[in-house]
């Protein structure tokens, strides 16, 4: 499945073997630059096929002049106040600011949103405003008491939809 965009904007796409690489270097990139690679992440990254797409996720691909400069995933979840995680969201520096992460999400957003889906949750940190700022603007609004796998974590959001 693919949704079409504005041609000045990068398309979004659902997952694709030859997007793989892409998917993980993104998002080391920027874990490693502010954080520390946990075990958590690497279970996503080096096996995304088993553990996103297998137990009913997606994953998406921004490309913009056949390059991947951007990838998120809706995990299925397993906890049961949420269907979905939006997990690994990652923008390449060249094309941050750009609208990429708000396109991704987005869409990401309305996958979940055809699969059934009324509430999405995310984890993050404070430190990364403005990945904080665009969770917000697409409606997250923050919550507390749930325990995270990552020590990163310092903020946890939800957003309801189909409501």
């Amino acid at each position: 499945m693919e949704y079409k965009n504005n041609p000045d904007k990068p398309e979004i796409v659902t997952y694709n073997t030859k997007y793989q690489k892409a998917f993980k270097d993104l998002n080391i990139e920027w874990i490693a630059a502010y954080f520390e690679i946990e075990p958590s992440d690497l279970k996503a990254l080096d096996h995304p096929q088993e553990y996103i797409i297998d137990k009913g996720g997606e994953i998406f691909s921004a490309i913009l002049n056949d390059e991947v400069v951007g990838v998120c995933a809706m995990l299925k979840s397993e906890h049961t106040d949420f269907d979905y995680e939006l997990v690994k969201m990652a923008v390449s520096p060249k094309a941050q600011g750009k609208g990429a992460g708000f396109l991704l999400a987005q869409n990401a957003i309305k996958w979940a949103a055809a699969q059934g889906a009324s509430k999405i949750y995310l984890e993050s940190n404070t430190k990364l405003g403005p990945a904080i700022k665009l969770y917000e603007k697409l409606g997250f609004k923050e919550i507390k008491g749930i325990s995270s796998p990552y020590k990163r974590v310092d903020i946890q959001m939800v957003l309801h939809i189909n409501d």
